[in-house]
C-alpha cells in the first residue's frame, strides 16, 4: 500500500515544478526504505540515487548517500563507490556531526569487505568506532555494529589478536546471564535453490529478534560468492524464530544487530525452478537462431549494454532475446523488470514459445509487480491463479512448477505446503522420473524428516529415484560413540561463548568426512572449532558397499561453553 500510495502520488507531482522537489524526495526515499527493508536492494538502491537528484540540501543529500552505499554494495560496487565519492565531497564542504561520519564509515568498510580491500576496509571501521567514541565500555548499538565490522575486516586481515579486541567490546559471544541459543527453524538456505547457492559460499548476515522470537530485519554484511549471494542468505534470515522462553533467556541488547556466519544447506540441495523455467525459453531461442548472450561476470559493469542492445534490437524474436537478457540481471530494479517481463511475454506468447518458458515470463511480471512478494500470502494472490489459467492449466510441467515455487513459499511444516507437493506427485501426467517431480519428493522427505517421519522421509527418497545417504533418509543411521574436541584457547582468553552447527558425512567406518560449519555464531570465532569437533566424532560402523557413505550431510550442533558455565 505505501508503494502503491507513493508511485500515485509520484504520478501527479509535475516533474518539471521545482517547488515540489521535496516531496518527490519523500516519495522515492519512502519507496527506497521499502525496497531496503524487503532485500530488493537493486530497486532501493535505484530509488535512493533518484532521491539524491530531488535533495534540496547536504542533510537529505546524503541521507540518499548512505542509502546507495549501503543497497548498492551488493548489486553495483562501482555505484556504492562512486556514490561514496559525492558523499566524501559533501562531507568535507560541511560540518558534520560524529554519528554521521561514523555513519559513513560503516558504510564504506562494508563496501571495501566486499570488494575484497582489506586495508581501507580496516581503516574506515576503525574511523568509525573512533567517531563513536572509540573502545570504550559504553556501548550502544551503533558501537557494537562499528565494533564488529572491524573486527571481522581484522580477522580476513589475519589480525587475529586486534580482532578479538574489538569483537570483545560488542558483547557478542559474551552472556553472564541467560542464553543466546539457535532458533528453533534456524537453518540457512539449502544449496542450489533459485540463488544458486554452492557449498564453498559464506555469508556474514546481520538481524534483530522480536519480542515475540520473530525476525524483525536482515541485512548482510559481507559475503564470499558475491551480493547475490549475501542476499540470498539473508532472506532466510528473515523466517527463522526463537521460542518466547528462549527470547527471555537473550539479554535485551544481545539480540539487536546479531550477527551470524552462514554457509549453504547440503542436506536436500534443490534446482532453481525458476532458471529452469527461463533456460526452457532461452533453449528455445537458440533453436530459432536467436541465442540468448551469456550471462555476464559483472552484471553492473554489463548492464549499459544490455540496455543499448534492446534500444537496437527489431521487434519480434530479437527484442525478446534483449528482453530476457534484462530479465535475468539481478542488477535490474523490480518494476523495470516487471515491464521487460511483460513485454517479453506477449512476443512469446505471439511466437508460440514453450509454455514453461511463457510461464518463466508471467512469474516475472506477477513476482516484480509487488513489494511485499516475499511474503507467503501474497506470493499465494499473485502466483496461484495461474493454476487455472491457460496454456498452464493444461501443461503438467508448467502446473508442477507453479506448485513447487508455491510450496517454497510455505512454512516449512505448513499443511498447505504438503498438499501442493502431494499435487505434484500425483500428478499422473508427470513422468515417473520428471524432475519437477523429483524436486516434489525430496521436498516430501525434508518435511517428513521435519516432523520426525523417518520412515515417510526414506520412502518419499527412494520414491525419488535418487541415491538416499541422507543421514535422516538411512533406516541404520550409525550412532555417535564419541566425541571430543576443544575450546580453542584465544576464546577462552578473551571470555568467548558460542556455537556452531556442523554439517559432515560420515564414511562406512564411522570416521567423519568433509566437515563444514554451515552457522557459526560469533563470526569466525568457532568456526575452524566447529569442524575440528566434528572431525572428532567416531559414529557406529555400518554395512555398505564398497565406497558407498553410510550417512550424508549430517548436521550437529556444538556449543562452546566456559568451564564456570558448565
Amino acid at each position: 500500500e505505501s508503494v502503491a500510495a507513493a508511485r500515485r502520488g509520484l504520478a501527479l507531482l509535475p516533474a518539471t515544478d521545482a517547488s515540489l522537489r521535496d516531496d518527490r524526495y519523500s516519495a522515492y526515499t519512502n519507496l527506497a526504505h521499502v525496497a531496503h527493508r524487503t532485500l530488493d536492494y537493486a530497486s532501493a538502491a535505484s530509488f535512493y540515487a533518484q532521491a539524491e537528484t530531488q535533495a534540496t540540501n547536504p542533510t537529505d543529500k546524503l541521507a540518499a548517500l548512505l542509502g546507495q552505499i549501503r543497497t548498492a554494495t551488493f548489486t553495483d560496487p562501482a555505484a556504492a563507490a562512486a556514490a561514496a565519492a559525492r558523499a566524501d565531497a559533501l562531507l568535507a564542504q560541511v560540518k558534520a556531526d560524529k554519528d554521521v561520519l561514523a555513519s559513513f564509515a560503516s558504510a564504506k568498510a562494508v563496501l571495501a569487505l566486499n570488494r575484497h580491500d582489506l586495508p581501507t576496509a580496516t581503516a574506515q571501521a576503525m574511523d568509525a568506532v573512533k567517531d563513536l567514541g572509540g573502545l570504550t565500555n559504553k556501548t550502544d548499538l551503533r558501537d557494537a555494529a562499528a565494533r564488529s565490522t572491524a573486527a571481522l575486516a581484522l580477522l580476513l586481515s589475519g589480525r587475529k589478536d586486534e580482532a578479538r579486541r574489538y569483537m570483545a567490546m560488542t558483547g557478542a559471544g559474551r552472556v553472564p546471564d541467560g542464553n543466546f541459543d539457535p532458533g528453533a527453524a534456524m537453518m540457512p538456505p539449502d544449496c542450489g535453490g533459485e540463488a544458486g547457492l554452492k557449498p564453498q559460499d559464506m555469508a556474514i548476515v546481520q538481524f534483530s529478534i522480536r519480542d515475540d522470537g520473530t525476525v524483525l530485519l536482515a541485512e548482510p554484511i559481507y559475503a564470499e560468492g558475491g551480493g547475490a549471494v549475501a542476499l540470498a542468505f539473508a532472506q532466510a534470515a528473515r523466517s527463522w524464530s526463537w521460542s518466547v522462553e528462549q527470547v527471555k533467556a537473550i539479554p535485551s541488547f544481545l539480540r539487536y544487530n546479531v550477527r551470524v556466519e552462514l554457509r549453504c544447506n547440503l542436506a536436500f540441495p534443490r534446482p532453481s525452478i525458476g532458471d529452469g523455467l527461463m533456460t526452457t525459453l532461452t533453449e528455445w531461442l537458440r533453436a530459432q537462431g536467436q541465442p540468448v548472450p551469456d550471462e555476464p561476470e559483472n552484471p553492473a559493469q554489463a548492464l549499459a549494454g544490455e540496455r543499448a542492445a534492446l534500444a537496437a534490437a527489431p521487434e519480434g524474436l530479437p527484442r525478446l532475446v534483449a528482453l530476457v537478457a534484462l530479465i535475468r540481471s539481478p542488477v535490474v530494479p523490480r518494476e523495470e523488470k516487471q515491464a521487460f517481463a511483460e513485454e517479453a511475454l506477449k512476443i512469446a506468447q505471439g511466437a508460440k514459445a514453450p509454455v514453461t518458458g511463457q510461464l518463466g515470463l508471467a512469474l516475472e511480471e506477477r513476482t516484480n509487480s509487488r513489494a511485499d512478494i516475499w511474503g507467503a500470502s501474497a506470493y499465494r494472490r499473485v502466483v496461484a491463479p495461474l493454476l487455472d489459467q491457460a496454456p498452464y492449466a493444461d501443461n503438467p510441467q508448467a502446473r508442477a512448477a507453479i506448485r513447487l515455487l508455491l510450496a517454497d513459499k510455505e512454512e516449512p511444516r505448513s499443511d498447505r505446503r504438503a498438499a501442493l507437493l502431494d499435487q505434484v506427485v500425483k500428478d499422473q501426467a508427470l513422468g515417473e522420473h520428471d524432475a519437477l517431480r523429483t524436486g516434489a519428493l525430496i521436498r516430501l522427505a525434508s518435511l517428513a524428516q521435519a516432523r520426525g517421519d523417518a520412515v515417510a522421509a526414506k520412502d518419499a527418497f527412494a520414491q525419488s529415484g535418487l541415491s538416499a545417504n541422507q543421514c535422516a533418509l538411512v533406516g541404520d543411521a550409525p550412532q555417535l560413540r564419541h566425541a571430543g574436541g576443544t575450546f580453542p584457547e584465544e576464546a577462552m582468553s578473551w571470555g568467548f561463548e558460542g556455537w556452531t552447527r556442523t554439517q559432515f558425512d560420515i564414511a562406512a567406518d564411522g570416521a567423519v568426512v568433509a566437515p563444514r560449519v554451515i552457522v557459526s555464531y560469533p563470526p569466525f570465532i568457532f568456526t575452524q572449532a566447529g569442524n575440528a569437533t566434528a572431525k572428532s566424532f567416531v559414529f557406529s560402523k555400518t554395512y555398505r558397499p564398497a565406497g558407498a557413505l553410510a550417512c550424508g550431510a549430517a548436521t550437529r550442533q556444538v556449543r562452546f561453553l566456559l568451564p564456570s558455565r558448565h
